[in-house]
Order: C-alpha cells, then structure tokens, then sequence
C-alpha cells in the first residue's frame, strides 16, 4: 500500500524565490545543506542528499508548479516511484508552498513526511534568514 503526504508551508519569501530554490541546484543545495543536480526543464532529472534521492521533472508552470518523480534509493525495486507536486502561491509576509507526495510506500511514510520538515523547510527558513 501507499500514503500520500501532504503539507503546507509559509515563508518569508515570494513564491518566484521560493521556486527558484527548489529549481536552481546552487540555491537548493545551500538551502539544503547537500549536493544536488537538477534539471531545469521538462524531462531533466533531479539527484539529491548523494544519489539517495532522485527522480525526473514531468512538468513546470515556472513560478507555480513543480511535479516531479521521487524516489529513495532505499526503496525495493518493486516500489513504483512516488509523484511530487509542489505549488507556490502569495501568502501574508512572503509565500506559501504546498506540497503533495503521492504513492509513498506505507513503511517510508513517516520518515518521509518528517523528512520534508526537517530536511527542506526548517533549512529553508534557515537559509532565508541567512540571506535576510
């Protein structure tokens, strides 16, 4: 079985910033803290945190929307890859990004859905305050 995690976040950002970085390698992996490799196009493909996650981009609203496969290289050879769907709207003091991951496999559902709290939007307020 899958899960899909959704969440919602606001930060102090418009969402164009917040879009760029997730879409620019060098702004993704400083607001990170990780190397990654992404491809800015459709088709293009995304590498992150040491190969130990990557997928490929399916479509790009620029500024809005982001979708994209995802998978973990933990996961067995048997799991079909998730789907991530990342949107940016205007929010009070900056943007809001919502985020909805879909057939995430059950046993990788509770790490995951913590791991984009502590891995992306905690480090990404941290990196917008450093760059105030």
């Amino acid at each position: 079985m899958t899960k899909t995690v959704q969440q919602t976040v606001r930060l102090p950002a418009p969402p164009r910033a917040l879009y760029d970085i997730y879409m620019d390698a060098r702004k993704h992996a400083a607001a990170v803290n990780s190397k990654v490799a992404i491809g800015r196009r459709v088709g293009g493909t995304f590498r992150a945190f040491g190969g130990m996650l990557r997928g490929k981009v399916l479509a790009l609203v620029p500024g809005r929307m982001i979708v994209q496969t995802w998978r973990s290289k933990n996961w067995k050879r048997t799991d079909l890859d998730s789907i991530l769907i990342l949107t940016f709207r205007p929010a009070p003091g900056g943007g809001r990004v919502d985020l909805v991951h879909a057939n995430v496999p059950d046993r990788d559902y509770p790490p995951i859905k913590r791991g984009w709290n502590t891995y992306y939007w905690k480090r990404w307020r941290a990196y917008l305050r450093r760059r105030g």
